[in-house]
């Protein structure tokens, strides 16, 4: 042994420990003389004071190797050995305040526990070497479990959403969940275009049947529609919801004033949502000044109407809330008086409020699925647009939200008011099928007329595919899109070479249908405008007879939502579902139990 590890050794066996262990050099461990549990050593007294003071508390007491009477002077010799340096290691600081938090969780006790005088002098007799962290490290390790909780979910899965809508026979709209497929592979634009044909394909739904797909503006999703509208000719047509929800969040965002005002708003709800006496006394407040008894609403950040909802229910609340915080009860020092709101952001607040009310209305109205909403699209972003420059505020920041958002909306629904009959924009079709906007007040006379155009190019499309079945005999010839190109030149060749009496009565029968129409097209348009009070579903019920060619155009645009609400409101369905205590549920089942809650109603 060398001579600094000897010294070494020395001065360790003076420890008082070595009264309490056997020392075996030979495999470098060392025995309690008392549980004769073995310990690995390795020139450290360390892990034998951890050992006594877990196992043996009280040695000092009662020593079988003659540690000397047990006078305070001794006592406080052996604590100096026996008890625990001045701090706990992480690992063990972590255990001590994890089973803190278990414990606030399982017996439902309050946060504001820890920060009793009582309870943290109880900790600190437990072990002195902890220090208690303070009730905000607790919330916030609350909230991560609950995040963590929640990952965990067998309802966070990917699944992809996909529902069908249509005009039945009476005119009435149809909505229909096809499925909620799960998401293994990559969420790639192709992937998405393929899993959207295969739902197709497993419905039996023709290719040719489907008008447009009505999609978010995740990137993806849109590349996904260009593809589909590349191979068969399916419009794409962008979330009215998703685009109207990024006009508010980037126009919120861009004003730093209004961000300030709505993080204070936040934390002054924060405040009563975490805290039980605040809330306690706000509930006082409003039956002393008669107000009614609702609760603050907090916001999320992924929906911009719910910071709508937070302010306006701040506004209702606002004496109550400004009283519930000067209570000395609640405030005996003033020391969240900061958390009000200043009189400027209190006029910020009202304000705002109003210029979002427009917007909160489109959103619902653009949510809906038993009525027409993207004929109505164009209209309503021009009526949005004018009421957002319309009233006159008082503060800089709203007028300067007023000037952004408009530009926004302009910025981002720029192509709705212009018209390619090459690339035909859907919304402007669907509105021209609606007898409440045939008359394209939103557009110019000249865009007007490339729509009107347009629609009478697609009736005789219509009406031509309509005469096939009869003139020809098979009703196979009526998808000339499936057919393939030898096919369509052996019919063009056929119709070369007949006779000239049937090149005669082919033209005079086009030229008769070309009148037709033609006349269809201009009655229609050359009608007054439906009232908005009257449903324009029920008037294509009694006038199809009437347009029997533009009502096929129209059962074909109409039915097109604005929003990818529908879809989305499957996964509240399919969440429910996959739930905890469905955890071993298949995805083929929570596809199944997902379809049939939500066509409930088409089982007898």
């Amino acid at each position: 042994m060398a001579e600094n590890e000897r010294s070494s050794f020395k001065r360790q066996k003076m420890s008082k420990v070595w009264n309490h262990f056997t020392l075996r050099k030979a495999d470098n461990m060392v025995q309690c003389i008392y549980c004769k549990t073995d310990l690995a050593y390795h020139n450290s007294t360390s892990s034998m004071l951890q050992h006594l003071n877990r196992k043996h508390p009280h040695v000092n007491s009662a020593s079988p190797r003659g540690l000397g009477p047990s006078t305070s002077t001794s006592q406080s010799r052996m604590d100096s050995f026996v008890r625990p340096g001045p701090s706990c290691t992480v690992e063990e600081t972590a255990v001590f305040t994890k089973s803190i938090l278990n414990m606030l969780i399982t017996d439902m006790r309050p946060l504001s526990m820890v920060d009793d005088t009582g309870f943290r002098n109880m900790i600190k007799a437990f072990n002195p070497k902890y220090t208690i962290p303070s009730r905000t490290h607790f919330t916030n390790m609350v909230e991560q479990k609950y995040s963590e909780m929640i990952d965990k979910d067998v309802a966070t899965e990917a699944y992809l959403g996909i529902t069908c809508h249509f005009l039945g026979d009476d005119w009435e709209m149809q909505s229909l969940s096809l499925t909620t497929m799960p998401l293994e592979e990559r969420h790639t634009a192709s992937n998405i275009a393929d899993w959207l044909e295969e739902a197709a394909t497993k419905f039996h739904i023709p290719f040719k049947k489907v008008k447009a797909v009505v999609h978010d503006n995740g990137a993806n999703v849109v590349a996904a529609a260009r593809i589909l509208k590349e191979r068969h000719g399916w419009a794409s047509v962008r979330c009215a919801g998703h685009t109207l929800n990024l006009v508010v969040q980037n126009t919120l965002k861009s004003n730093k004033t209004i961000s300030s005002c709505v993080a204070s708003a936040r934390c002054l709800v924060e405040h009563f949502k975490k805290s039980e006496l605040p809330c306690t006394k706000l509930k006082e407040k409003q039956q002393q000044m008669g107000v009614q008894q609702h609760m603050l609403v907090q916001d999320v950040s992924t929906r911009w109407n719910s910071t709508l909802h937070m302010l306006s229910r701040l506004l209702e609340q606002r004496w109550p809330v400004t009283a519930a915080l000067s209570d000395p009860a609640v405030n005996p020092r003033g020391k969240n008086h900061y958390l009000d709101l200043k009189p400027e952001q209190w006029i910020l607040t009202e304000e705002l409020t109003q210029i979002l009310e427009p917007f909160e209305g489109a959103t619902v109205f653009l949510s809906g699925e038993q009525y027409l909403t993207l004929s109505a699209l164009p209209q309503l972003v021009q009526t949005l647009k004018k009421s957002t420059l319309s009233p006159a505020f008082e503060t800089t920041p709203v007028k300067a939200f007023q000037n952004l958002a408009a530009e926004q909306i302009t910025d981002r629904w720029k192509d709705l008011f212009t018209f390619k009959p090459e690339d035909p924009n859907t919304a402007l079709l669907a509105a021209a099928m609606d007898p409440q906007f045939r008359k394209l007040k939103f557009l110019s006379s000249e865009e007007s007329f490339k729509v009107q155009s347009t629609i009478h190019t697609m009736a005789l499309t219509v009406r031509r595919q309509g005469r096939q079945p009869n003139e020809q005999g098979n009703e196979s010839t009526t998808n000339t899109e499936e057919e393939c190109p030898a096919t369509q030149a052996q019919g063009s060749s056929r119709n070369v070479l007949g006779s000239s009496s049937d090149s005669s009565c082919s033209d005079e029968e086009d030229e008769k249908q070309n009148r037709e129409v033609q006349r269809e097209v201009l009655q229609y348009f050359g009608e007054h405008p439906l009232s908005k009070k009257e449903d324009p579903l029920s008037w294509w019920r009694e006038n199809a007879a009437r347009y029997p060619t533009l009502a096929k155009l129209a059962k074909s645009f109409l039915s097109i939502p604005a929003t990818s609400t529908p879809s989305e409101r499957l996964f509240s369905a399919a969440g429910n579902i996959a739930s905890k205590r469905r955890a071993s549920l298949t995805p083929d089942h929570v596809n199944m139990l997902t379809f049939l809650h939500c066509n409930h109603h088409l089982l007898v």
